[in-house]
C-alpha cells in the first residue's frame, strides 16, 4: 500500500472519525480538521502516527486556506480530501428559527463549497487529487422535519455533479460523492431541535465504520457516486416512481422512525458552535436487528398459518 496524504474535514466524530481511523490503519498520513479541538485531539491519539491537527470551521474560507497551507507545509501535497462536516436541525420549516435554517445552509452547503474550492485549487496546482464529499440519501429524496438538511444536501448534490463536468479536462482529478442512508453517528443527538423529540436514524442503521470502509474504497478506486444503505435504492425508487404512496407514508414513518419518544426542549444544538458529542442515542436498529425482527415475524406468521390449517 502506498502512503497518501489525506485531509479530513469533519474528522472529530461519526463518519469523519471512522474514516480517519480507517486511513490511519493503512498507513496514510492524516490532516484532521473540525471545529472541536478537544475531540480532534482524541481522534489523533486513536489514529497514532502523529496526525496534523488543525481546528477549522469550514464556513470560514480563511481558516480553510490556513488548513491547506499547514497540510502542504508538512507533507508537500494533498492526495485525498474527505469532507463529512455537517450539522442538522429537526422541526417543521415554520418552527425553525430563520437564523438556524440559514446557518445550516451556510455550513452544510456553502461550507462544503468552500472545501471543494480549496481542495480543487491544490489539486489543479499539483495536477491530481481526489475529493470525496460525504452527502446523504437525503440528497435524493425529501423527508419532513429536516428541511434545512434536505435543502443543503440537494444543493450539494447539484454542485458536486457540476464539478464533475468541470474537471473532465483533468483526468487525474476525481470528484466523488458518497450517499449513506441511516448511520449511527452523534449528529442526531447534537442537532438543533424544535420537533419536541430527540432525533434518531431510521432503521436499518449502519455503522460509521461501514461507511468509512466505502470512503477508503473510493479513495482507492474513485467513481462519481456511491451509496451505502440496504434500503437506499428502494426508497429512491418509491420517491421517483410512486410519489403518491411515498408522500402518504413518509411523514408517519419519519415521526415513528426518525424521531424517538424522548422529549427535548427547543435547542440550537451544535449549529452555531462545537459542543460535546453524545455517542449513541435512542432506537438504533441495525441491519442485523431489522433482519432478525423480519425473520421472526415471518416465522411467527408461518407458524400461525400452520396452526390454522386442517390436519389430516
Amino acid at each position: 500500500m502506498s502512503s497518501r496524504v489525506v485531509v479530513l474535514t469533519g474528522a472529530s466524530s461519526g463518519i469523519g472519525r471512522a474514516s480517519a481511523l480507517a486511513f490511519a490503519a493503512r498507513g496514510d498520513r492524516l490532516v484532521l480538521a473540525a471545529r472541536g479541538a478537544d475531540d480532534l485531539k482524541k481522534v489523533a491519539e486513536a489514529c497514532g502516527n502523529d496526525p496534523l491537527v488543525v481546528p477549522t470551521d469550514i464556513t470560514d474560507r480563511g481558516a480553510l486556506d490556513a488548513l491547506l497551507s499547514k497540510a502542504v507545509e508538512r507533507y508537500g501535497r494533498v492526495d485525498v480530501w474527505v469532507d463529512s462536516a455537517a450539522v442538522m436541525a429537526y422541526g417543521k420549516f415554520e418552527d425553525l428559527p430563520p437564523e438556524v435554517f440559514d446557518r445550516m445552509i451556510t455550513t452544510d452547503l456553502l461550507g462544503s463549497a468552500n472545501v471543494a474550492r480549496t481542495a480543487l485549487r491544490q489539486f489543479r496546482a499539483q495536477g491530481r487529487g481526489t475529493l470525496i464529499s460525504v452527502s446523504s440519501l437525503l440528497a435524493h429524496v425529501t423527508v419532513p422535519y429536516i428541511s434545512a438538511y434536505v435543502t443543503a444536501k440537494w444543493g450539494l448534490r447539484g454542485l458536486i455533479r457540476t464539478l464533475q463536468h468541470e474537471t473532465r479536462d483533468a483526468p487525474d482529478i476525481h470528484i466523488c460523492t458518497l450517499a449513506p442512508g441511516s448511520v449511527d453517528t452523534p449528529i442526531y443527538t447534537s442537532a438543533a431541535n424544535y420537533a419536541g423529540f430527540v432525533g434518531r436514524p431510521p432503521p436499518p442503521v449502519d455503522s460509521a465504520e461501514l461507511v468509512a470502509g466505502r470512503v477508503v474504497r473510493l479513495a482507492d478506486h474513485p467513481r462519481n457516486s456511491a451509496s451505502v444503505g440496504v434500503t437506499n435504492r428502494i426508497i429512491e425508487l418509491g420517491f421517483t416512481l410512486m410519489p403518491p404512496i411515498y408522500d402518504a407514508l413518509v411523514t408517519p414513518l419519519m415521526r415513528h422512525g426518525g424521531l424517538s419518544r424522548q422529549a427535548i426542549e427547543g435547542t440550537d444544538g451544535n449549529v452555531f458552535g462545537s459542543k460535546p458529542r453524545e455517542e449513541g442515542g435512542p432506537g438504533r436498529w441495525t441491519r442485523a436487528q431489522v433482519g432478525g425482527a423480519l425473520a421472526a415475524t415471518v416465522l411467527g406468521a408461518g407458524a400461525a398459518v400452520r396452526r390454522l390449517l386442517p390436519r389430516n
